[in-house]
């Protein structure tokens, strides 16, 4: 039998994955107020145990606890998004031009790979409403098996965090501009890091997170 702290983590882990995916579906609109008693009961646990979820999804950027007024979705014109963007654009391409020199065979290996599931994993739902998990987590892969060969454990982390705190705004940037070419921007990424040509992948990957963050402020 598991001791009360157990149960208690392990619930509150179970609501957290619940509320992260509700959030990323579009389920709760931005801006919508995330209210701990309402969430507690609708899905029959403590407050204590929501509480927990939703202070770990205010670390994740998926939630804004708001003083004196509970937890919230973020929105989509808070300054945050234009930072991380501008974080992203910075860090990311010089971590891919590392790679672009230090990358091994392991490394295109890993790069063709992951583009590969990339390309071939469906980007939406069946319904067609929103982006895919599968789609979401084969996005992720190919990024990180571009970077993954700069050799920087820093860097690595540093991508990690920034992806994660991003996550709204490609869900949001994928619901405002639905004929963007991710397909193409992806492949001529992977063409031109295996060319090994630094310039053109680093040039094309702050297009391409920049793209994401002009998303967010179109009229």
């Amino acid at each position: 039998m598991l001791a009360m702290g157990e149960r208690k983590q392990m619930l509150s882990g179970r609501i957290y994955t619940v509320l992260r995916e509700a959030i990323l579906r579009g389920d709760f609109a931005p801006g919508d107020a995330l209210k701990p008693q309402e969430l507690a009961g609708t899905h029959g646990v403590s407050l204590a145990v929501v509480r927990e979820a939703l202070v770990r999804l205010v670390g994740d950027g998926l939630a804004d606890r708001l003083t004196n007024r509970g937890f919230a979705v973020p929105t989509q014109s808070d300054r945050r998004w234009q930072d991380l963007a501008e974080a992203r654009r910075l860090i990311e391409p010089a971590a891919l031009r590392l790679a672009i020199v230090r990358g091994d065979l392991e490394w295109e290996s890993r790069v063709r790979a992951a583009h590969h599931r990339l390309a071939r994993t469906p980007a939406l739902d069946p319904d067609g409403s929103h982006l895919s998990a599968d789609w979401s987590r084969a996005h992720h892969d190919f990024h990180r098996a571009l970077l993954d060969g700069c050799g920087n454990t820093v860097l690595l982390e540093t991508f990690d965090r920034l992806w994660l705190g991003a996550e709204l705004t490609r869900r949001w940037s994928a619901d405002r501009n639905p004929s963007r070419d991710y397909v193409g921007e992806h492949r001529a990424l992977e063409e031109a890091a295996l060319a090994r040509d630094a310039d053109l992948a680093a040039s094309l990957l702050e297009a391409h997170l920049s793209l994401t963050a002009a998303d967010l402020v179109r009229p």
